[in-house]
């Protein structure tokens, strides 16, 4: 009698973290911490046989009927920072079993008027400087779309075509959907829970991903939660981050994009900072972009 042979797939990045949980945490924990993952999209440079998502830089392809963003207080208009093709994003993930909560084949074009030199700053916790940072959503791009010429007071930062790989994304062990997930009564805690410290977090060290650019997933924030600032900021900065009101409408907020500080494109945010554009969970699913927030944090 012949044998039948049967074939498993491979072990996924998601998996290997699965089985990391599982023998560092107790099940209840372990379920949790799981629950938790993300997949996050991770951008670089596309190099020439690589599918390109979108583009850091350059000159963005704008319809005719929409106007290039400007910061009515600052007199400035804002820098094209960069593109994210959404159909695109959805197709490379699927191409790798993810699926991303994105609702649409659109694009999402990214602008800041951010500038130390001009000593223009866009701070999540200063509502005044919330209209130097805009994301626009825009419909697919047509093939006769010609770039928009950028205004004469803007110097556009050279272009980098973007590719991207679906990650699973981590949360930072001062994370409010950990805090959230694991029921945190004070903010202390979060480095006293073995699902947040102690030999777990040391065997998460290799997959963790800093910095660098992304769409979507959990931030990699450099100095503190980044969806701490953005709640501070809606709340009228007032309370302490440990605040129940404060972690509550953190763990409201995810990310939409980060982009880092990139020697090819020419940009530097602050010392070798990163900006984080985020946004409600709400908002993300009604494909509301013009609600997201931006924060940066620098090394």
């Amino acid at each position: 009698m012949a044998h039948m042979t049967t074939t498993s797939r491979p072990a996924t990045p998601f998996d290997t973290l699965r089985s990391l949980a599982r023998t560092h945490l107790s099940p209840q924990d372990a379920e949790r911490w799981t629950g938790l993952l993300r997949p996050g999209v991770r951008l670089r440079r596309a190099e020439a046989d690589e599918p390109v998502v979108g583009q850091l830089g350059g000159l963005p392809r704008l319809p005719e009927d929409v106007a290039w963003p400007v910061w009515e207080e600052e007199r400035c208009a804002l820098s094209f920072v960069a593109m994210l093709d959404c159909a695109a994003l959805r197709a490379v993930a699927a191409a790798q079993g993810c699926e991303l909560p994105l609702a649409t084949d659109g694009r999402l074009a990214f602008f800041t008027g951010f500038d130390e030199e001009e000593g223009r700053v866009v701070d999540a916790g200063d509502r005044d400087t919330w209209a130097g940072a805009r994301v626009l959503h825009l419909p697919p791009e047509e093939p006769s779309a010609l770039e928009r010429p950028a205004p004469e007071d803007v110097e556009p930062y050279a272009v980098v075509p973007l590719t991207a790989v679906t990650v699973p994304s981590i949360p930072g062990s001062d994370s409010p959907a950990s805090a959230s997930a694991f029921g945190f009564a004070r903010w202390q805690d979060q480095y006293q829970h073995p699902a947040t410290s102690g030999p777990f977090s040391q065997a998460l060290e290799p997959h963790e991903q800093h910095n660098g650019h992304q769409a979507l997933g959990h931030p990699q924030s450099i100095q503190g939660a980044v969806e701490v600032e953005v709640a501070q900021g809606v709340l009228g900065g007032r309370l302490r981050r440990d605040d129940p009101q404060i972690v509550a409408e953190a763990a409201r907020w995810t990310l939409l994009a980060q982009f880092d500080s990139d020697g090819d494109a020419g940009m530097s945010w602050g010392d070798c900072g990163v900006l984080y554009w985020l946004i409600r969970s709400e908002h993300l699913a009604a494909n509301r972009f013009d609600q997201a927030l931006l924060t940066m944090q620098c090394c």
